[in-house]
């Protein structure tokens, strides 16, 4: 467990990381949260991250698939934050010992500033979706996002819009490039930029 996290926690240390300047938006954190599955010995294997599908209730995004996290509270850290939304939303309260790194923040066209924070939690039993904001939860091991995307065009946008394959369907963006940053930088050690990336016109919204 240890020599996984050290792997993980240099790739990202070594990762020049990009920030944006967009006050215009609403400064937001996501999290993948790395748990231990107890199979294999590569990390593709032996390392999953909780994925949520939010529930119909919710106001904004309502049934999309995402990674936990929310808006950036005033005075609040990015990571402070990135740990709030993670125990608000599965029940998993971490310390920043478990900060491992951030990737590229990634604007959105619905209004938000997403900085992706990676945590590590190992081994975990047991999460408790809040039934507020999670309609659906899954473990998914790093082997199912170790997949080439597909790039699309679309006639709102010259910018191409990445579709991760997951599940027999796609992840878009903004939840699909996160993800595919994170398996191009942890899994294969490339410096992959995704801000440029484009989301679905649903979720503009």
């Amino acid at each position: 467990m240890d020599e996984l996290r050290r792997t993980v926690a240099d790739a990202l240390a070594g990762f020049d990381r990009r920030t944006v300047d967009r006050p215009d938006l609403a400064v937001a954190a996501v999290t993948i949260t790395l748990l231990t599955t107890g199979e294999g010995t590569g990390i593709a294997e032996a390392l999953a991250f909780p994925l949520t599908r939010r529930a119909a209730r919710m106001r904004r995004h309502s049934g999309q698939w995402a990674l936990p996290g929310g808006r950036v509270d005033p005075e609040e850290t990015i990571t402070a934050a990135a740990r709030r939304e993670l125990s608000e939303e599965l029940g998993l309260d971490l310390g920043e010992d478990a900060v491992l790194g951030l990737l590229d923040d990634y604007p959105t066209r619905s209004g938000y500033l997403i900085t992706p924070v990676v945590l590590w939690a190992g081994q975990v039993d047991e999460l408790r979706p809040n039934p507020d904001e999670v309609e659906s939860l899954y473990r998914i091991p790093l082997r199912q996002i170790d997949v080439e995307p597909r790039f699309r065009t679309i006639p709102e946008s010259d910018a191409p819009v990445i579709q991760v394959p997951l599940f027999d369907r796609y992840l878009h963006a903004p939840t699909g490039a996160v993800l595919y940053q994170f398996r191009e930088l942890v899994l294969h050690r490339r410096p992959t930029r995704v801000a440029h990336l484009e989301q679905p016109v649903f979720a503009w919204r």
